[in-house]
C-alpha cells in the first residue's frame, strides 16, 4: 500500500527526578546529602532510510514517545540518560507542524538525520542543594516534563524527471524500457497506483524518472486519483508529458494536451511553468504517422508559450526514436537548476511553558492558581521541608502571584490551591 501523507504524535522523554538521599555509611557520622541528578529525557530524532518509499508504517502506530530520564541515586550517582527514539523516513519526507503547515524540515539528503524534539532536563538531587547554611536539605527536582505534539509527513518524491499524461498512454511501458524499472503495466486505467520511479543512464550520466499515475480533467481538484500524486513532481526540474498520438482511447491527441496543463497549472504555477519535451507515443498504432506528428505540431505553433517545445514521435513497444528523445532529456537537464530542498519556515515548537499563569476564582473565599509557572515552581520545591516551602512563599511574592490573587479579590483567611497544594492566606 502506498500512503505519502500522514499524521503523527511525537513526545520526547521526561527528564528524570533528583535523588532526595543521605550518606548512611558505618564510619560516617551525619553523613550529608548525597542525591544524584535525574538523567536527561530521550530526543526524538528524525532519520533517513534508505529502500522506504512509502508512510505505510506510519498508518496505523501514530504515537511515538522517547524513553524517560532514570531517577538520580545515592552516592551523588546521576540517573541513566532515556534512549534517543530514531524514526525512520524515506528520502524526500517534508516535516510539517499540524497546527500551523509551517515546514520544520525536509528531508532531503541521503542518510540525513535531524533531531526533532530534545528531551527534558534532569531534576537536580538534594546534594546540589547543600550550603554553609543549608547543611542538610531534604528536598530535590523534579524532572523536566515534555509536551506531546502533533506532525505532518508529507512525502514528495525526489526525480529530474516527472512523466505526466493520461491514464493508459504509456508511461509505465516507457518506464520500464528506458530504465530498469518494473513497474506493473496493464490495458486499463490506473494500472499505475503510485509513483514508480527509475534511473535512466546514458554513457556516465544519469537522472531520475519519476512515472506519476495517470491525470484526467479536473484532477486538481481532487477527480480520479486526484491531486494528491502531483506533490512527487513538485521537486522535479523537467516534465516529459506523454501523449496518446494514436487517439486509441477515442480522444483527441492535442485536446489531451491542453487538459493536462490545465489541471497543472490548476494545481501549482510553478509545475505550468516547468519546461516540457512533448512525447508523442504509440506512434506504431497510426497508419498515416507523419499527417499525424504534422497535425500535433501545427496545433502547438498556434499556443504561443508551446510553439518551440520539444517533441518526439516514439513507439514505447518498438523502441523507434527513443534514443533521440534520451539525449535531449539530458541536453535538458544540463541547462536547469539542480533540485533545491525545501527551506525550513524558521519554525520552532513552543518552549515549555515556565512563565505564564492566572488566578481563577473557584467559589466566594476560594481561588486557584495554575499556569507552566506554577508547574516549574512545584518542579523545584518540596512544600514538607520549611526550608523549601520559605523559598516557595518568597517565590510566589517575587513572581507577582500573591499580587494576582489580592487583585482577584483574596483576603486574609481566604484559602489558596496552588497545584496538589492548599494554604490559608494570612497578612
Amino acid at each position: 500500500m502506498f500512503i505519502d501523507k500522514v499524521k503523527i504524535f511525537v513526545k520526547a522523554g521526561n527528564g528524570g527526578d533528583g535523588a532526595n538521599t543521605f550518606r548512611r555509611e558505618k564510619y560516617v557520622p551525619n553523613g550529608g546529602p548525597d542525591g544524584g541528578d535525574g538523567g536527561k529525557g530521550g530526543d526524538i530524532i528524525l532519520r533517513v532510510k534508505q529502500g522506504l518509499n512509502t508512510l505505510v508504517d506510519f498508518r496505523f502506530n501514530k504515537h511515538f514517545r522517547a524513553e524517560d530520564g532514570g531517577k538520580g541515586m545515592p552516592k551523588n550517582c546521576t540517573g541513566k540518560s532515556g534512549e534517543p527514539l530514531f524514526i525512520d523516513v524515506p528520502q524526500g519526507t517534508v516535516v510539517k507542524d499540524s497546527e500551523s503547515g509551517k515546514v520544520i524540515v525536509d528531508m532531503f539528503d541521503k542518510d540525513q538525520t535531524y533531531t526533532l524534539l530534545t528531551g527534558g532536563l534532569g531534576g537536580k538531587g538534594n546534594a546540589h542543594f547543600m550550603s554553609s547554611r543549608k547543611q542538610a536539605p531534604h528536598f530535590s527536582q523534579t524532572g523536566q516534563k515534555t509536551d506531546e505534539y502533533e506532525i505532518i509527513f508529507e512525502l514528495k518524491t525526489i526525480a529530474d524527471v516527472g512523466l505526466v499524461g493520461f491514464p493508459n498512454v504509456g508511461k509505465s511501458t516507457l518506464l520500464s524500457v528506458i530504465t530498469e524499472a518494473k513497474p506493473k503495466i496493464a490495458n486499463y486505467h490506473f494500472t499505475t497506483l503510485s509513483p514508480n520511479l527509475g534511473v535512466l543512464k546514458r554513457y556516465d550520466e544519469t537522472c531520475v524518472l519519476a512515472d506519476i499515475p495517470g491525470l484526467i480533467e479536473g484532477a486538481s481538484e481532487g477527480v480520479g486519483l486526484g491531486h494528491e500524486f502531483l506533490r512527487h513532481i513538485e521537486r522535479t526540474r523537467l516534465i516529459l508529458h506523454l501523449v496518446d498520438i494514436s487517439g486509441s482511447e477515442g480522444r483527441a491527441p492535442f485536446e489531451d494536451f491542453m487538459s493536462i496543463n490545465k489541471e497543472l497549472k490548476n494545481y501549482s504555477e510553478k509545475l505550468y511553468n516547468l519546461p516540457q519535451i512533448v512525447v508523442l507515443n504509440k506512434l506504431d498504432l497510426v497508419f498515416d504517422q507523419e499527417k499525424a506528428i504534422e497535425d500535433f505540431k501545427k496545433e502547438l505553433k498556434k499556443n504561443k508559450k508551446y510553439a518551440n517545445v520539444d517533441v518526439f514521435a516514439i513507439s514505447a513497444v518498438t523502441r523507434s526514436g527513443i534514443d533521440e528523445m534520451i539525449d535531449c532529456i539530458f541536453e535538458k537537464l544540463k541547462t536547469l537548476p539542480k533540485i533545491e530542498r525545501i527551506e525550513g519556515e524558521g519554525f520552532e515548537f513552543a518552549p515549555h511553558d515556565t512563565i505564564s499563569f492566572e488566578v481563577v476564582k473557584l467559589a466566594d473565599g476560594y481561588f486557584e492558581v495554575k499556569g507552566g509557572r506554577i508547574d516549574e515552581l512545584q518542579r523545584k520545591v518540596v512544600l514538607s521541608d520549611p526550608d523549601s516551602f520559605a523559598y516557595f512563599h518568597k517565590r510566589l511574592r517575587k513572581d507577582g502571584i500573591i499580587d494576582a490573587l489580592l487583585k482577584a479579590g483574596m483576603q486574609n483567611g481566604d484559602t489558596v490551591l496552588i497545584g496538589d497544594f492548599e494554604f490559608v492566606y494570612e497578612e
